[in-house]
């Protein structure tokens, strides 16, 4: 009886291995592993760079906007060194699974297309569709991660601060600036997309490229991320105050007016050098290191 008992254990141990192991080796399930470990990585390198955008774009009350190198010091100073990664946890429950579900997606898009070659126009749509499905799944963790870089919450972890939030504000408080984050995220992902394969496609005609190198893969994201950080930024700046004062800037328009009444037209560009920074060398690392994992694993 103990035999057979421990022969079906180990049959059943076999089945879910195996079930397990086919599971894991869907081109689907890989592009999301890939792609979260990519985000893993380009999150816990350029955190500091977001940490110092959302402050600049969130001065406390009745102190002007400082510069880049003055909010450096003062978060070092204040916080010491390790107050640049403030938003760790909270940045990497939203980044690593929402750029497995953006990779994954963009990976099932692709495929669905019959051809490797889409158009300017079917990669804006890829990349809009892709960000859409990670940025509304997302989204409560992205609230958690401006609020705990702002410097003005202190939650009690990511759980915490997901029941504090909820229980205090209910489910509006965690989809807070859901709007402006659709709307610098997905036009974002959809340019970026679109300059990256563009920029891919144009080396390659050339023939004078490497596209199978790391560093073509990097530098064509970082020309791709440059010109989808500056057209988006005005959207990251009220999408920022909406998360943080939900109850001051409850429609776009209000914050919109908001911006320009305190600082100008200049306000909508407020934090636009770190987020350049962060965007564009986040986004080209990730697809450079999604790029190689792909075609490690045979899915390129």
């Amino acid at each position: 009886m103990t035999v057979k008992k421990s022969l079906d254990t180990g049959d059943l141990y076999a089945k879910f291995k195996a079930k397990m192991e086919s599971y894991i080796s869907t081109p689907v399930v890989k592009s999301f592993l890939a792609g979260s470990l990519s985000g893993t990585c380009s999150t816990i390198i350029f955190q500091p760079l977001d940490l110092v955008k959302t402050r600049i774009q969130t001065p406390p009350a009745g102190h002007s906007s400082a510069g880049l190198l003055t909010v450096v010091h003062n978060v070092v100073k204040n916080e010491t060194l390790i107050g640049l990664w403030r938003g760790m946890a909270p940045s990497l429950s939203r980044t690593v699974p929402g750029i497995g579900v953006y990779f994954c997606s963009l990976h099932w898009m692709r495929n669905k297309l019959d051809h490797n070659d889409p158009s300017p126009l079917e990669s804006m749509a890829i990349g809009a569709s892709a960000r859409t499905i990670s940025g509304i799944s997302m989204l409560p963790f992205t609230v958690i991660k401006t609020r705990f870089e702002s410097g003005l919450f202190k939650y009690n972890g990511v759980i915490g601060a997901l029941v504090t939030i909820y229980r205090l504000e209910g489910a509006r408080g965690l989809y807070s600036g859901l709007t402006a984050t659709l709307m610098r995220d997905v036009p974002f992902s959809a340019l970026y997309l679109m300059f990256y394969t563009e920029i891919k496609k144009k080396l390659r005609e050339t023939g004078r490229v490497d596209m199978t190198m790391p560093l073509t893969h990097f530098s064509c994201g970082l020309v791709a991320g440059c010109f989808a950080s500056i057209v988006t930024q005005p959207a990251d700046v009220v999408k920022t105050k909406m998360q943080i004062f939900p109850d001051r800037f409850s429609r776009i328009h209000h914050c919109l007016i908001y911006v320009y009444k305190t600082y100008g037209a200049k306000g909508y560009f407020k934090g636009l050098v770190p987020r350049t920074l962060r965007r564009t060398l986040m986004a080209a690392f990730a697809w450079t290191v999604y790029e190689q994992m792909m075609t490690k694993i045979g899915l390129k």
